[in-house]
């Protein structure tokens, strides 16, 4: 499928595992869809009630933690970022390196399909900064900018 030259395409849970290092019960993203190579994705994240930080955050009233869900739409560029530069199989490992302009502006709770909108906004090398969002049921529950590093496992205890 192409619109506008862009290819679209998607991503399922054992192609995000080819990768990304993230498993269980670390891996927060189920699919990613919408893949516009070197621009944008949207993952897809089914919150459960049985996730493990529910049993703490919390007991009463379920709410998903807001850094996992920034980590959720870290790990859903990560795969943009595969796809991207073919790394399937590659073995790349991802590292946060900043985030900015983090707001939280809705609970995210079991039953709740969040969507993970990243974009984008400067990709070199292994340097990447892209925008996010999260949103469920079109709204925006939060947002962030943030920039990682990709390296190869044998260049991640250097520098």
């Amino acid at each position: 499928m192409s619109e506008t030259a862009t290819e679209v395409t998607s991503v399922d849970l054992s192609e995000i595992k080819r990768m990304i290092p993230h498993r269980y019960p670390f891996l927060l993203i189920d699919a990613v869809k919408e893949v516009r190579v070197n621009e944008s994705a949207v993952g897809i994240k089914m919150v459960t009630a049985n996730e493990p930080h529910f049993q703490g955050h919390f007991p009463d009233k379920a709410v998903m933690p807001g850094v996992l869900i920034v980590e959720a739409m870290a790990q859903t560029a990560g795969v943009l970022v595969g796809t991207t530069l073919n790394l399937i199989d590659a073995g790349m490992l991802v590292y946060f390196m900043s985030m900015d302009k983090v707001k939280f502006r809705q609970i995210v709770q079991p039953g709740d399909a969040l969507e993970l909108h990243v974009k984008v906004i400067r990709g070199r090398g292994k340097i990447w900064k892209f925008w996010g969002e999260g949103k469920v049921n079109g709204a925006i529950v939060a947002e962030a900018e943030f920039t990682a590093m990709i390296v190869p496992p044998e260049d991640a205890n250097k520098g």
